[in-house]
């Protein structure tokens, strides 16, 4: 797989996930530093494949992560066929008198609760190992939180727990120390360490049709591999997405309107480089890695219903370029309204300068993409 030295967080954690006893662990680090791959290789190493039960599971917030997760899984298990994985994902079908003989169970809270309380086809007292990935959601938002304290509830109090994401505000790890049992926490010094790889620009537009123009111009300036845009609504991003394509650009679009299945498929024809653009509302925010992905757009800028600046999802979305290490931009495109307000909280946020982009001076452009 071409690991040759184990990252910042994988260094930390293993040691803590694999140790004897067990132990729980809340992690914070950020996008592309290899957590999946970390967790991935902690239930490996936990399970006993002789063993024809579910003896570990992981919780996603969306079908695409839990699909993304199991991939890893079953690469780095490739040498273990006796290991095998089951996905708890909508479209996933069991009956009763049915029992899971996978020992990995990868899945989203919903259809996890289901398996587990309707169907009844494992038993939680036999899974010794809990993963949380983006444990920020899925504690933090009402349904996810529900159906995570359910089945946590189910599973036996020696149960190791594991809770991993780039973000973790203090309000979520103060409820993620109340449930996990004397955790070992790992953090980032400091949030902004989020963004070293990532360079931030801002470009000023007066309306959408303006915006499209700037990505046009973007993706004639400049030599990108892949990009993902960002847009607030399903008719923004579809309108984006048609247009794009009528100006010869190989485009996909993902929002949360389409089946599991059509989503499944734009991902994996997107990470095969079929298509180089990503037009997307915020399904696609978190933990999708596309390894040729040099470049984040925001279409629209990130903001709560409030009004507020949404700066994880901010950090989620262009945390997706600048993985692994590698050098990742990001561009925002701010309307005539508040956008410019929203760019300054950002830049405070984060404690980052968020640098102004002149489309027609090409020659400046080249020299800050290098």
């Amino acid at each position: 797989m071409r690991f040759n030295l184990p990252s910042k967080i994988q260094e930390n954690a293993l040691p803590m996930m694999l140790a004897h006893p067990r132990q729980n662990l809340i992690a914070q680090s950020q996008s592309g530093t290899g957590k999946t791959a970390a967790f991935c290789l902690a239930m490996l190493h936990t399970v006993n494949a002789a063993d024809r039960w579910t003896q570990c599971l992981c919780l996603s917030p969306t079908y695409e992560l839990a699909l993304q997760i199991g991939q890893v899984v079953e690469k780095m298990g490739q040498f273990c066929p006796e290991v095998k994985v089951a996905y708890a994902i909508r479209g996933n079908r069991v009956g009763r008198g049915y029992k899971v003989q996978e020992q990995i169970i990868i899945g989203t809270p919903g259809t996890v609760c289901d398996w587990l309380m309707k169907y009844r086809v494992f038993d939680p007292q036999k899974v010794t190992m809990l993963v949380l990935d983006e444990a920020d959601v899925m504690i933090a938002r009402q349904g996810h939180q529900d159906q995570s304290i359910r089945i946590h509830r189910l599973l036996r109090a020696d149960c190791q727990m594991l809770l991993f994401s780039a973000t973790f505000d203090e309000d979520v790890m103060r409820f993620a120390e109340r449930v996990v049992p004397e955790p070992n926490i790992i953090r980032l010094r400091r949030e902004e360490e989020a963004l070293d790889n990532i360079r931030q620009f801002y470009v000023f537009c007066k309306n959408k049709e303006e915006k499209f123009t700037a990505i046009c111009q973007l993706y004639g300036i400049l030599t990108i591999a892949q990009a993902i845009v960002f847009c607030h609504t399903r008719a923004v991003a579809s309108w984006l997405a048609t247009s794009l394509s009528s100006e010869g650009h190989q485009v996909a679009m993902l929002s949360g309107e389409l089946t599991v299945e059509q989503r499944a498929a734009v991902i994996s024809r997107f990470r095969e480089g079929k298509e180089k653009v990503l037009v997307s509302t915020n399904v696609c925010s978190r933990g999708i890695d596309v390894e040729q992905l040099t470049l984040v757009v925001n279409f629209d800028l990130p903001v709560k219903q409030s009004g507020d600046t949404d700066n994880e999802t901010y950090l989620h979305r262009i945390g997706r370029a600048g993985r692994f290490g590698k050098q990742g931009f990001a561009v925002n495109l701010v309307d005539s309204g508040t956008g410019l307000d929203v760019i300054r909280q950002i830049e405070q946020h984060f404690n980052r300068k968020i640098a102004k982009l002149d489309l027609n001076n090409c020659e400046e452009i080249e020299e800050l993409w290098c």
